[in-house]
């Protein structure tokens, strides 16, 4: 009896259950139950795809972006009233605390995520002729803080079952003009840092994480920008921690730390730093966050750890399913991984196991079915943005035409090629909700699995 209760509810739960099914659909369901599918996936199945014809499985609504809270209106009028539009306390207060989150010394606070980048590479003296190793997976300011410097991107293919830097083609990329290494920790996933930190040593080249995607990840059970010379953080409107616009660096290295600070704030010395600003390099700008980021900040960072959770829950919950269906292969995580951010949840899709259905479709179909879906960042190696700006005047004169002609050919990354085929995302939003929406998705993924042939020939 209780094993029939169970059949029930997963069948409620979408919709499944009673009258519809027909007899001889409740038989075909009772036989897959008995060959051990998950209820939820065996009920999809007996059911028609959305394009088809059939109901949709997700009839929810998911979840907006950001979650204003009531202290958000709070902090920021405090310091729009009292006239500190200027950083003076609500910043520094964030700073302090997020580097007491992230288990690192000292934080400072940016106008972007892209800005932070900028500023940790500035502050190591990065510029023309300089060449700065990358992940070919990731948005484009992983690239365009490299371009703003005048120094050459280097591509490192990726491994395509994590979407992140392949750690055994790094050593390959490093050459004399090699200034320093950005491994992306993209959609919240971290990378390879045992392997990717111990070649970076090896030749003496600093280490700066693009952990944008990544609040809260940890590597080996400490936060995944607390490693390495610099760890660096968007609050961009789509982050998991957001203020609009805004970024954080985070260092344990005080001289990088006043490096930083010089450079993203007019050559002035860091507040509680060593006293004379011992940047050297000269170059700097105003990359500095407002204060009524940093109230926002402050209110926002109230529920990041219960959020995360949830997130990393029904991750989890999902990938048990997903799973379960030929051709879906959730990003795989490595070893010292202790903590997913899942500010994306990704995954692989392989045609060949959907009877040909092409991603294109399979995602029209998912989204007919009520799961908002994408196929991700295409190869951004060969994005024209950046052959543009590495054939411009400016370039050649620095690296001279032949390095220019040469560097597509250098550059060639055939499994990021193969990934940026085959990868799906959904957003961490969809994590924000319950069991019971992981249970739908991985339904209607099912679904459209069993139905694939009929929807590649809609």
């Amino acid at each position: 009896m209780a094993r029939k209760a169970t059949r029930r509810r997963f069948l409620e739960s979408v919709g499944l259950a009673g009258a519809a099914l027909g007899a001889a659909k409740t038989r075909s369901l009772a036989a897959m139950l008995e060959e051990g599918k998950p209820p939820i996936l065996a009920a999809a199945e007996t059911e028609k795809p959305a394009l088809l014809g059939g109901k949709p499985v997700c009839r929810t609504n998911w979840p907006g972006w950001p979650k204003p809270r009531q202290s958000d209106e709070e902090l920021v009028l405090e310091a729009l009233r009292a006239g500190r539009w200027y950083r003076s306390r609500s910043v520094p207060e964030f700073e302090e605390k997020y580097a007491a989150l992230n288990q690192a010394k000292y934080c400072i606070a940016t106008s972007s995520g892209t800005t932070a980048l900028y500023t940790s590479l500035g502050a190591l003296g990065v510029g023309p002729g300089d060449e700065v190793i990358v992940a070919p997976y990731t948005f484009m300011a992983s690239v365009t803080v490299i371009l703003l410097h005048y120094a050459l991107p280097v591509f490192v293919d990726s491994d395509r079952e994590s979407f992140l830097m392949d750690p055994a083609k790094l050593e390959a990329a490093i050459t004399e003009r090699t200034k320093a290494i950005i491994p992306v920790h993209i959609g919240g996933n971290v990378a390879d840092l045992d392997r990717i930190l111990a070649v970076a040593e090896k030749h003496k080249i600093p280490v700066v994480g693009d952990a944008c995607q990544a609040h809260l990840a940890q590597w080996r059970g400490r936060s995944a920008g607390s490693w390495g010379t610099t760890g660096c953080y968007s609050f961009q409107l789509s982050k998991n921690l957001c203020s609009g616009e805004g970024g954080a660096i985070l260092t344990n290295d005080e001289a990088v730390a006043d490096a930083c600070f010089a450079f993203h704030n007019c050559c002035r010395g860091r507040p509680k730093g060593r006293g004379a600003v011992s940047y050297r390099f000269g170059r700097n700008g105003n990359f500095r966050m407002t204060e009524l980021q940093g109230a926002l900040l402050l209110s926002q960072m109230q529920g990041l750890e219960e959020r995360a959770n949830l997130r990393s829950e029904n991750a989890a919950h999902l990938t048990k399913l997903l799973r379960q269906i030929p051709g879906i292969h959730p990003a795989k995580e490595y070893e010292g991984c202790t903590r997913n951010a899942y500010h994306l949840y990704m995954f692989r899709y392989d045609p060949s196991q959907f009877a040909g259905l092409s991603r294109t479709q399979f995602l029209q179909a998912l989204h007919a079915e009520g799961v908002p879906a994408s196929a991700g960042y295409n190869p951004l190696n060969k994005a024209g943005f950046l052959l543009d700006a590495l054939r411009s005047e400016p370039y050649v004169r620095v690296y001279g035409k032949k390095t220019i002609d040469e560097w597509p050919a250098r550059n060639e990354c055939p499994e990021n090629d193969k990934l940026c085929e085959v990868g799906c995302w959904l957003m961490h939003t969809v994590l924000l909700t319950t069991k019971e929406n992981m249970e739908r998705i991985a339904a209607a993924v099912a679904k459209i699995h069993k139905h694939a042939a009929q929807l590649a020939k809609a």
